[in-house]
């Protein structure tokens, strides 16, 4: 069948049909994944075009897949991430959609307490088993589509569910046929999609889907998950293992169009970021993610890395305020308990801090010398710098200013007697045999201890610069808030006790 394409101008032959290969022993693609060495990457050079759809767009799953991996969410934790994903997403709800669970009460109470702050977006949708059972849960939470597990490998299928190919689709049909008799919107996830047989089962299974989408009415979704991080996006690389391949297997052959195509990745193999911005490029319009990348193993997508993908793939940040990555970051670690790496990208404490001193002397020149973007005014993260006794007073010069926030005239120079001192207390304590960089708390303790004043002056300027702050929003010595010493954060604060008290305790 032939069809003039717009988007390329050519006639192109778009109906192709695969048939189920209902095999007798499971496809395990041992070439490949002998489970004994590296898995390996097979290329037949065959090269698909890149396909950008016009819109593209993230989805969540912290609440389902990401807090798989950690101490489970109280609601209050569930509706407060709700809420700066929902500022982190903007106006055009780039963050399209969040997955939650359905199980248990605290499930429940989580989903409807974020329905009840009444965003469009992100969308709430739920997560359910391939069980006709659960669809009353998703009845009785009052959400138009669910994520549904239909495993598309051998290794799933056949050792697993211990069922043959056919069982398994009949099964999988049944289950999608239910949810569109209900009126829910379902959405497949194609489980261990870098596993299986794309033209044995993938394609046939697909394609069914489009026929029950058309006949229907309703859009059928399928998320491509890559569960063992197995996905790879070099070009010519072979099926099943190539991203560009599978979007583009789905898109043209099972002619499932853009925008219900979804891109599920883990990071086992470090992938995880280039994968979903390929299946962006060769036409998938969704990129599901969780915060931070937490989820199985090794995690899934990271939402804020693909933010910032977008940004730099369409030229504008579209309304999304990326200050809320930041803020996502402190809750779910002091709140969550959740570690951050203190090199991740964008939201680890040593992302944007160098030590070296030379760089540290760049730094204090021209900060777009050694720093990525603007930090400071993208992320609310100003850069910088970790002093030890290298770093001198121009490392010593640029964390005082970075980190109180000194911008113009207020700015402190290499030369100012602050400066000198907390540079020779630095080299003392090296000399004494410290042999670790100097932390912002101690930094903070050694500046009080060389003028009292001015540092609370410091202190008191960085408070208030900083976006939407209060008295908690100031950075104390750790050992205070730890230890809940009141009197000596009061001291710190130059606050009245029972302001402290309300605030931090």
């Amino acid at each position: 069948m032939l069809e003039f394409d717009k988007k390329s101008n050519l006639l192109m032959t778009n109906r192709y049909q695969y048939s189920l290969q209902d095999v007798a022993e499971p496809n395990l693609y041992r070439e490949l994944y002998d489970y004994e060495s590296i898995p390996k990457v097979a290329f037949n050079m065959r090269h698909v075009p890149e396909n950008m759809p016009d819109e593209i767009w993230m989805t969540d799953t912290t609440f389902r897949d990401g807090q798989q991996s950690v101490s489970p969410f109280t609601v209050e934790q569930i509706v407060h991430l709700y809420s700066l994903m929902h500022r982190l997403g903007g106006p055009k709800g780039l963050i399209r959609q969040s997955e939650f669970f359905l199980y248990t009460d605290k499930d429940k109470k989580a989903l409807h307490a974020c329905q009840d702050l009444g965003y469009d977006f992100p969308e709430i949708t739920t997560w359910i088993r391939a069980n006709e059972k659960d669809f009353e849960l998703v009845k009785q939470a009052g959400v138009k589509e669910t994520g549904i597990l239909v495993s598309c490998s051998d290794y799933h299928i056949f050792k697993k569910m211990h069922l043959t190919r056919k069982q398994a689709m009949d099964k999988y049909l049944g289950i999608v046929k239910a949810a569109l008799d209900r009126g829910i919107r379902p959405r497949c996830h194609f489980e261990d999609i870098t596993r299986a047989d794309f033209y044995g089962f993938v394609l046939p299974f697909a394609e069914e889907l489009m026929y029950l989408s058309e006949d229907s009415g309703l859009p059928i979704k399928i998320r491509a998950c890559d569960t063992m991080g197995y996905g790879v996006h070099y070009y010519g690389a072979a099926l099943p293992r190539s991203v560009p391949g599978i979007i583009y297997g789905l898109h043209h052959y099972a002619r499932v169009p853009s925008e219900q195509l979804e891109w599920h990745g883990h990071n086992d193999f470090y992938k995880v970021v280039s994968n979903a911005g390929t299946a962006w490029m060769y036409g998938c319009s969704s990129v599901n993610c969780s915060l931070l990348g937490i989820g199985e193993r090794t995690g899934n997508c990271p939402l804020e890395a693909m933010a910032i993908e977008y940004a730099s793939l369409r030229g504008t940040l579209d309304g999304m305020d990326l200050t809320a990555v930041t803020e996502i970051a402190e809750y779910m670690e002091r709140e969550i308990g959740i570690e951050i790496s203190p090199r991740q990208p964008f939201v680890g404490r040593h992302f944007n801090v160098t030590r070296a001193g030379i760089h540290a002397d760049g730094l204090l020149k021209d900060e777009e010398i050694y720093n990525i973007f603007d930090t400071a005014k993208i992320l609310n993260r100003p850069a910088l710098v970790a002093v030890d006794a290298t770093s001198g007073t121009a490392g010593v010069a640029h964390w005082l200013n970075s980190y109180f926030r000194l911008k113009g005239d207020e700015v402190i120079p290499k030369t100012d007697p602050l400066v000198t001192t907390l540079r020779d207390l630095v080299a003392e304590l090296s000399a004494q045999g410290r042999n670790t960089v100097m932390g912002d708390e101690d930094m903070e303790f050694l500046g009080r201890s060389i003028d009292t004043d001015r540092y609370e002056h410091l202190l008191f300027h960085k408070s208030h610069r900083k976006k939407g702050s209060r008295a908690s929003d100031v950075r104390l010595p750790f050992y205070a808030i730890h230890c809940r010493n009141l009197s000596m954060v009061t001291f710190f604060l130059r606050l009245p006790r029972d302001v402290v008290a309300n605030e931090l305790f």
